[in-house]
């Protein structure tokens, strides 16, 4: 009888140990994210107060991200892969390193066209690529498409990062879904023709080059202008309140966006709580938090833009399947190339 007493505590013991390691499993997620932002720790920290759910964050280069995603396989810690553009989510769809997933929360929280089709990965903010332009020299009425930056009135007057950028990349990419390769490649042609200067730095320091007077305009994303204005260096400050922004192709064919995105991993084992943070990311707390810390345009159509964003004024996107910005990445990076886009 005692034995049996014996056995069947030693029996409790161990149901309970792993109970408990279940348990604990669920409580915790792991992230891998290309994204550098106080935001996003905060919103992470939030996350785990109200869920009880620990996050651990590894940040590096997207590239760096898949191709230790891709070498770990089934032995990888990542549950969730946070990316600032959709071409790396594609690449990582295309590599199998992201599995699909449902949940209808996510599906009331953000639009169709901000989430993949297969349900692979879903947006988390939105950025738009737009010409920024000296105050001071240019009038708005001068501005009109990505394209009439091409035009001689712009020459040794447009400034923008190198090729090598992906923002960059996916711009191009979406001028070939849009209107061909042979459309696009004229349109990097001519764009190469105007630069003010052979392409360094980032977004930042594109605008700051024209209100040097470098160059005219620039082609940046919206929440480098907001960076600017609320940078704690008084230069970039002042270099902010001497830029416009305006939004091309609001008559043809759109602004271009651009999103940071998650997915799951496919090899992730605490893919219930990957998605409990993403549908806690995609929620209405965490979108106004994007918007208004970071200066990034919300998913959640119930989340307004701050009022930065609002003063630079409404406008009309790009209607492209975004997975385009990724299947066409490698023939914009060909045509980069052929056209001397450094």
């Amino acid at each position: 009888m005692k034995r049996t007493a014996f056995i069947l505590a030693i029996l409790i013991l161990i149901s309970g140990v792993v109970a408990g390691c279940a348990k604990s499993e669920e409580k915790v997620v792991n992230i891998y994210t290309d994204r550098h932002y106080d935001t996003d720790q905060a919103l992470y920290d939030k996350f785990t107060e109200e869920s009880g759910i620990k996050v651990n964050v590894v940040k590096a280069g997207s590239d760096e991200l898949l191709e230790r995603l891709a070498n770990e396989g089934e032995d990888t810690e990542a549950d969730v892969l946070i990316t600032s553009d959709v071409g790396r989510l594609y690449r990582a769809k295309e590599k199998e390193l992201v599995q699909s997933f449902n949940s209808d929360l996510i599906n009331e929280q953000v639009p169709k066209h901000l989430r993949d089709n297969e349900n692979n990965w879903v947006a988390l903010t939105v950025r738009a690529r737009v010409i920024t332009y000296a105050l001071d020299r240019v009038d708005p009425s001068m501005l009109s498409t990505y394209e009439a930056l091409t035009e001689p009135k712009w020459a040794g007057k447009v400034l923008v990062r190198s090729s090598s950028n992906i923002y960059n990349q996916s711009l191009l990419a979406s001028f070939i879904a849009l209107n061909g390769e042979e459309a696009a490649a004229e349109w990097a042609k001519g764009l190469v023709a105007n630069m003010a200067r052979t392409p360094e730095g980032n977004d930042r320091d594109q605008m700051k080059a024209v209100v040097a007077g470098e160059g005219d305009v620039a082609i940046v994303n919206t929440y480098y202008v907001g960076k600017l204005l609320n940078s704690s260096d008084e230069y970039e400050v002042e270099v902010g309140k001497k830029i416009g922004v305006y939004f091309p192709n609001q008559e043809t064919t759109g602004t271009h966006i651009n999103i940071s995105g998650g997915a799951l991993t496919k090899h992730g084992k605490n893919s219930e709580s990957a998605i409990k943070l993403l549908e806690f990311l995609t929620g209405e707390e965490a979108q106004d938090d994007y918007a208004n810390a970071n200066y990034e345009y919300p998913v959640n159509p119930k989340v307004e833009p701050s009022d930065l964003l609002k003063s630079f004024g409404d406008f009309d996107i790009q209607e492209i399947d975004l997975s385009l910005l990724g299947e066409y990445n490698d023939e914009a990076v060909k045509i980069f190339n052929k056209v001397g886009w450094q």
